[in-house]
């Protein structure tokens, strides 16, 4: 027995998709359980699709620049240093090794946005510190490899 299209007859693709964005999952997963590959939205779902990419990537920066701050106020602010710091930077670091090893073709973002991200990192450091941008270098002091390194901590 095939499961039902949860859609409306009377109802579009591209209509539902604006109408009940879930319901346009639901359905559109269905279809493409049977097969049913002419009924399908596909501008919709290639869009859809391109948008998750982009979100991992977003994430992934996201992520990095966090772990980033954390790592540059923990070696800028010893005598501040705390728990706290340790969580974030572990947390921070384990969703960017996740990240990583679910996706391994990110692999090349990261090298590509390390340099930006640790730019921006800098730039949240200082807000959230209040110190002067001088005191953080203007190059990373970490590599790529101690970022990720879950035993890495600066000194």
């Amino acid at each position: 027995m095939t499961a039902q299209v949860p859609q409306s007859q009377t109802t579009s693709g591209s209509d539902l998709y604006e109408q009940d964005f879930y319901l346009w999952i639901q359905t559109t997963a269905e279809l493409l359980k049977q097969k049913n590959f002419t009924q399908l939205d596909l501008d919709n779902l290639i869009e859809e699709i391109e948008t998750m990419g982009r979100s991992e990537k977003r994430a992934l920066e996201s992520n990095l620049e966090v772990l980033l701050m954390h790592l540059l106020k923990y070696q800028i602010q010893t005598q501040r240093r705390s728990k706290s710091w340790q969580y974030t930077i572990l947390e921070h670091r384990r969703r960017v090794q996740k990240a990583l090893q679910e996706s391994p073709s990110l692999k090349p973002y990261f090298d590509q946005v390390f340099d930006e991200s640790y730019q921006t990192a800098r730039r949240l450091a200082v807000i959230e510190t209040g110190l002067d941008i001088a005191i953080f270098p203007e190059k990373s002091p970490f590599t790529p490899e101690q970022a990720l390194d879950p035993d890495f901590l600066p000194e």
